[in-house]
């Protein structure tokens, strides 16, 4: 039976799971091409950040670099934009594109953009719902499987709600995530730190990143809607 449903899974999931599968193949495809691709100014991503933030009027946040691949981030609580060795002193088109984007997500940062407070206030509550949603939910399941005790459903539903918050962070993270591109693109056409050619090639690749966000949330919903037929439709005595 438990084969049957894992199948029936697959066969539901399967459109979500071959999109995010594109998705991921999207943004290592047009990063790799593009951080092969020097620009015209030799900017490095340390640089072009540090112009972004100036253009904002952003003067307290630091740029610093990291170790790993695609690891790039901005963390408000040190107020630092963190950026990765293929990107901190690359000259690359990708290295400039990426760059910009954390410090966007600094610009965002530091004018209160309401959907970056939002997603940030979500971060605790939705951890604690990742890992302890799921288990809430099945602890209800397995209730209804050995008593009538009719507490069992409010189980179920609060630990589905609380797994639910994994879809409503990364709902929220869809508009914090495309501002912050537009605010990184936005600067690098107006104050030229890339030509017309190469400022397409920066926005390709943050396209194809954006879409592994639009990705994940569409595999959070899934994965929500899956495990609410399966342990509420089940939810009785056997």
């Amino acid at each position: 039976m438990y084969f049957y449903e894992y199948i029936r899974y697959l066969i539901f999931a399967a459109p979500v799971l071959i999109f995010a599968m594109i998705a991921q193949a999207g943004v290592r495809s047009a990063y790799s091409k593009y951080s092969k691709v020097r620009n015209s100014r030799m900017l490095t991503g340390a640089m072009a950040a540090q112009m972004v933030l100036d253009h904002y009027g952003v003067k307290d946040v630091d740029v610093r670099p990291c170790a790993g691949t695609l690891t790039d981030n901005f963390n408000p609580r040190d107020k630092t934009i963190y950026l990765s060795e293929g990107v901190y002193g690359s000259t690359t088109i990708s290295a400039v594109g990426i760059a910009c984007h954390e410090a966007g997500h600094a610009a965002q940062h530091a004018v209160g953009y309401v959907p970056n407070k939002i997603r940030s206030a979500l971060v605790p509550i939705t951890n604690f719902g990742s890992r302890f949603g799921l288990l809430i939910a099945f602890i209800g399941y397995f209730i209804a499987f050995f008593s009538n005790s009719p507490i069992s459903v409010y189980v179920v539903i609060f630990g589905l709600a609380l797994y639910g918050l994994v879809a409503l962070f990364q709902l929220v993270t869809l508009p914090v995530e495309f501002n912050a591109s537009r605010r990184a693109l936005k600067v690098i056409d107006e104050v030229g730190l890339l030509s017309a050619e190469e400022y397409k090639g920066a926005k390709k690749v943050l396209t194809a990143a954006a879409m592994t966000y639009v990705a994940a949330l569409a595999t959070a919903f899934v994965n929500l809607i899956y495990y609410a037929v399966r342990l509420l439709g089940g939810n009785r005595r056997r």
